[in-house]
């Protein structure tokens, strides 16, 4: 056994043993986080977010976050769950497996670094298996200027695509919009971020909304920009089964490009020059960040592949046109529950070798984050 095989058998137990990390609805999730919260230590700081609607249970919903480190630490690596709602069982998990690596000192903080959990930025959609929020509002579209959001030429043929009710003929007319758009300008005009049907994907909203409000405050209260980022995002439902792809936002040869690169080399692809399995899209979190980090900062999504993009758009438009005609009344909802089952099928996959896969992918991430770059 090698020193590094050696240094990480107490903290990987067998496929099967990792299913407890990864929760099975949202109180089960919250409840197992902040229980490890708890056990932090005592240079941890929780925050509470609350959110005013409730989960399919009438469970109180909310975003929590943790400090772990230094309140003064010059460097600080962010670890966010939840910006797309059903996504954050997956970054739930993840972030249970690594927070319990910490409280059992198998994962080392360095002393001049801190470490910040945000946990469900997106709680309602958590809760009812949606991407978005109550709003129809997909965060990951929703940092533009909201008084002049971009413009989607295109998207006005998706939602053509869209007014049929019937699931064979919207996927024939998207089918024939691909073939005359071409394969990534129509993944452009189906993901790259709209501004005008909040009942369609990919709806990018008119005012600041709960996951945004949360983002400025940590920003803001834990003076972030004056620091030393590594900002990590968990997503999945793109690239190859179980693969944790690090993709890159920032513009290339940019400083955040540069930095990214310092920390994880050539692992990181970018959506500008066409190396990653996203495309260039709108309003992303991830500018957020880029407004105000430094030249030695970065934000960077961690996005764990599940099935292939068209199967993504296919099980995402599915959801907003029952959401759009079917709106649900509770947990107990028999065709919400169809609906529930069809996203968590493709964003939380059950398979236990899958939940090992990008619980491996973020300690190896993560231990490249908190080393000095």
């Amino acid at each position: 056994m090698t020193a590094e095989s050696a240094s990480l058998a107490p903290i990987w137990p067998d496929s099967s043993a990792f299913l407890s990390y990864f929760p099975d609805s949202f109180e089960a999730a919250r409840s197992a986080w902040l229980g490890l919260a708890e056990r932090a230590g005592r240079q941890a700081t929780s925050r509470t977010f609350d959110h005013p609607m409730t989960g399919p249970g009438n469970e109180m919903l909310a975003t929590d976050s943790l400090w772990l480190g230094a309140v003064d630490a010059p460097r600080v690596v962010v670890l966010i769950s939840g910006t797309h709602g059903v996504e954050g069982y997956a970054g739930s998990g993840v972030q249970a497996y690594l927070l319990d690596g910490i409280c059992r000192a198998q994962i080392d903080i360095p002393a001049d670094c801190a470490v910040l959990f945000v946990h469900a930025l997106t709680p309602w959609g958590m809760a009812w298996c949606r991407r978005c929020d109550e709003q129809g509002i997909d965060l990951n579209r929703h940092f533009v200027d909201l008084e002049n959001p971009p413009q989607n030429s295109d998207f006005a043929k998706v939602q053509a695509c869209l007014a049929h009710d019937d699931a064979r003929l919207r996927a024939q007319a998207l089918a024939a919009l691909a073939r005359e758009l071409g394969r990534t300008a129509y993944e452009l005009a189906v993901s790259g971020g709209q501004y005008v049907d909040p009942r369609a994907p990919f709806y990018g909203g008119t005012k600041p909304n709960h996951g945004r409000c949360v983002i400025e405050s940590l920003i803001a209260d834990h003076q972030l920009f004056q620091r030393e980022l590594c900002v990590l995002d968990l997503h999945t439902g793109l690239g190859p089964w179980g693969y944790g792809e690090l993709i890159c936002d920032h513009p290339p040869e940019s400083a955040g490009t540069r930095a990214a690169r310092r920390r994880f080399g050539d692992a990181i692809t970018e959506p500008a020059l066409g190396t990653s399995s996203s495309v260039p899209k709108h309003g992303l979190l991830d500018y957020a960040w880029h407004s105000g980090m430094n030249d030695q900062s970065c934000f960077l999504t961690l996005e764990f592949g599940t099935y292939s993009t068209q199967a993504l758009f296919e099980t995402v438009i599915a959801d907003h046109h029952h959401w759009a005609h079917q709106r649900p009344v509770g947990g107990t909802d028999a065709a919400w529950q169809a609906a529930r089952r069809s996203m968590l099928d493709h964003f939380y996959p059950a398979d236990p070798d899958w939940r090992q896969s990008i619980a491996l992918r973020s300690l190896q991430v993560l231990r490249r984050a908190l080393a000095a770059p």
